[in-house]
């Protein structure tokens, strides 16, 4: 999780001197490892390293290419072998990735993105043509901000630079405050009118003048895995997952694994240890982390990860959450938080918990088993299968599936006949799900303006095209886009998270092979459990699904009252008109009764609220700029705002 900056003024002259000074202070605690600049004809590169394989702490960033490009690199790529077999000439095996990305364009330009197989950001400067490039992978799994003013570009892997030192307040993005209240915002947004986030799978080139975005790939929806036995779909998933899990192995540090009491994490670890054991992972040691909370009834993690750790024979760092706020106003008012979803400064036991299990045990990469669940099915709902019996017109098949389906959720065929026929029609037809419904404590201007992003960006399923099941996995994937977009990245402790569930060949074959294999009527996870018996504890496959009342969360609001009620009479938030006060405080008295209410948007909106009081406190906006992106604030070549802003993929130049 090394950070790059960079800035370029279009009129050749050398930035203030003592930005790049402040900057690399702000940087530094993101890259302690190494530190190296560029600076030519108005360009300033800026790269403080952060070291997780035994390639990084030989390279020289930032890097200057055989054509004269000048490139940064953060990441990790897992194809690194097949690059260096074509360019053996040039590169071993000893290289780091940054020379082999570097090797890959000068030979096919940004044709070479979608080659590149793993979690990376990428910027490029070509003083040849007086061009900057900014790339991300395909999912999103790293950050990479940038703002265009009419005289310079700024860009960024995390947003504290671009926002404190633009020398002005910005107008605050209601659409990303939005997303807020729903799942996530869209993930090219940034709360700042001004500042854009690099789509995933797409590259951003900037010249004087001109900004175009261009994807450079996606999943192909004709791509068809199928096999004659169960048996040969379980070996394919067994060996892929294993890559991807293998994949993320690799460093030079010990690694940290989330460890709860469910199938996604307890699957992670098993299959690791499985390659630990084998000799084919890279990293000396992988510990675990498992947090649990006897006060939740629902949440009984314990003797689960338990299991794992018998069956592995060493047990982890285990953090009970259950005693302490999982929420607090206390924040370090030295710490910048640029986003609500910024860890910031926030301060409380379990994070500190956390800072000194992966200080002690020298952890520098986290692995995480979100994806798990929306990748491999687990949510077991027929409506995908359905969907795509009805449009191939399998009206045999389409009626055998209802009569099992029905049998097994309990409800008559025709209801779940209409569930899926349903998707077809536009919400505004058919109604929203009330779980996506707009909190009923928002302005209604405010609901009105943003309905979109409030509503979760809701998609209609296409009868023509790609199968229903392919475009739900699309949908799902970009909402899973949206929380990674949203997850900033850590200096407290530092360390890199990483995704194997959302390793994009194992996300190629889900989506290739046919969703029967996935979840089966009674089998959510069919395939999953099918393939990890004997190689994940059979307590763990055969638990049934995970539920979690948040009582905690409701214990918070009446732990912190006082500090709710002296926020809630003059909330930014209100003078904003994201809020209506009267709702508000009808929705939080209900919540301390114990009634009914939405929590989660509940809590997020005080969480908002505080981080607004926090931003203005640190004059990065006022309470009189706040905009959609439509607005007019941003400059006519901006992004439109779309879940995923992208033009039809281009021609590589």
């Amino acid at each position: 999780m090394s950070v790059q900056f960079g800035i370029w003024n279009f009129d050749d002259k050398r930035p203030l001197l003592d930005l790049p000074e402040k900057v690399n202070t702000v940087l530094a605690p993101y890259g302690p490892d190494d530190s190296n600049s560029y600076s030519k004809n108005g360009v300033t590169v800026l790269y403080r390293a952060f070291h997780t394989t035994k390639e990084d702490r030989r390279e020289a960033q930032p890097y200057i290419s055989e054509t004269g490009s000048v490139l940064t690199w953060d990441g990790r790529l897992d194809n690194r072998s097949d690059f260096i077999d074509q360019f053996s000439e040039s590169l071993s095996i000893d290289s780091a990735d940054v020379s082999v990305v570097a090797a890959a364009y000068d030979r096919w330009g940004t044709g070479c993105f979608a080659k590149l197989i793993g979690d990376w950001t990428l910027s490029i400067w070509n003083p040849s043509d007086y061009s900057l490039i900014l790339a991300k992978d395909p999912i999103g799994t790293h950050h990479l901000y940038y703002s265009v003013e009419k005289d310079q570009v700024t860009w960024c892997t995390i947003l504290d630079p671009l926002v404190l030192f633009a020398g002005r307040p910005f107008a605050l993005n209601q659409e990303y405050i939005a997303g807020w209240f729903s799942f996530f915002p869209a993930a090219h947004l940034t709360p700042y009118i001004g500042i854009d986030s690099v789509p995933p799978s797409c590259f951003v080139r900037l010249e004087r003048g001109r900004r175009t975005i261009s994807k450079y790939w996606d999943f192909d929806p004709g791509k068809r895995i199928r096999y004659r036995t169960d048996a040969e779909y379980e070996e394919h998933f067994r060996n892929i997952f294993a890559e991807a899990v293998r994949r993320r192995l690799r460093s030079d540090a010990p690694i940290l694994a989330e460890l709860s009491g469910g199938m996604d994490s307890s699957s992670i670890v098993c299959m690791a240890d499985t390659i630990i054991a084998r000799g084919a992972a890279e990293t000396p040691r992988l510990d675990t982390l498992s947090y649990y909370n006897d006060s939740e009834p629902n949440w009984d993690e314990y003797p689960y990860f338990r299991k794992v750790e018998e069956k592995r024979g060493r047990a982890g760092c285990h953090i009970d959450v259950g005693t302490r706020a999982s929420f607090t106003f206390e924040f370090d008012s030295d710490t910048f938080a640029a986003t609500p979803g910024s860890a910031g400064g926030q301060l409380n036991e379990a994070s500190r918990q956390f800072a000194m299990c992966v200080a002690s045990q020298g952890n520098r990469v986290v692995l995480s088993g979100i994806g798990g669940d929306e990748v491999t099915g687990g949510v077991p709902s027929p409506t995908p299968e359905l969907m795509d019996l009805l449009t191939s017109a399998r009206l045999r098949a389409l009626a055998r599936q209802l009569k099992i389906w029905a049998l097994n959720k309990r409800k008559p065929w025709f209801h779940l006949f209409i569930e899926a026929a349903r998707g077809f029609f536009l919400s505004a037809l058919v109604g929203l799900p009330e779980q996506t419904r707009p909190a009923v404590w928002l302005h209604p201007r405010f609901v009105r303006n943003n309905r979109v992003a409030l509503t979760g960006y809701p998609s209609r399923v296409k009868w023509f095209g790609p199968l229903p099941s392919f475009q739900e996995n699309l949908s799902t994937l970009d909402a899973l886009r949206r929380q990674l977009a949203c997850s900033p990245d850590s200096a407290r402790p530092l360390y890199e998270k990483r995704y194997p569930y959302l390793d994009r060949s194992l996300l190629e074959f889900i989506y290739a092979i046919p969703r029967e294999q996935i979840i089966r009527p009674g089998h959510r996870r069919s395939l999953m459990r099918r393939a990890l018996l004997g190689i994940v504890p059979a307590e763990l496959l055969n638990r049934r699904r995970k539920a979690y009342l948040a009582r905690s969360l409701r214990a918070d609001i009446s732990a912190m009252w006082p500090n709710i009620i002296e926020m809630s009479e003059q909330m930014i938030s209100t003078s904003l008109e994201i809020l209506d006060p009267k709702a508000f405080c009808e929705a939080i008295h209900k919540a301390r009764r114990g009634q009914e209410v939405s929590i989660v948007p509940l809590m997020r909106t005080l969480g908002i609220e505080f981080w607004l009081r926090q931003m203005e406190s640190h004059l990065v906006f006022s309470r009189d700029k706040a905009a959609n992106p439509d607005s007019g604030a941003l400059d006519q070549q901006s992004a439109p705002a779309e879940p995923l802003p992208c033009p039809k993929k281009r021609s590589a130049s």
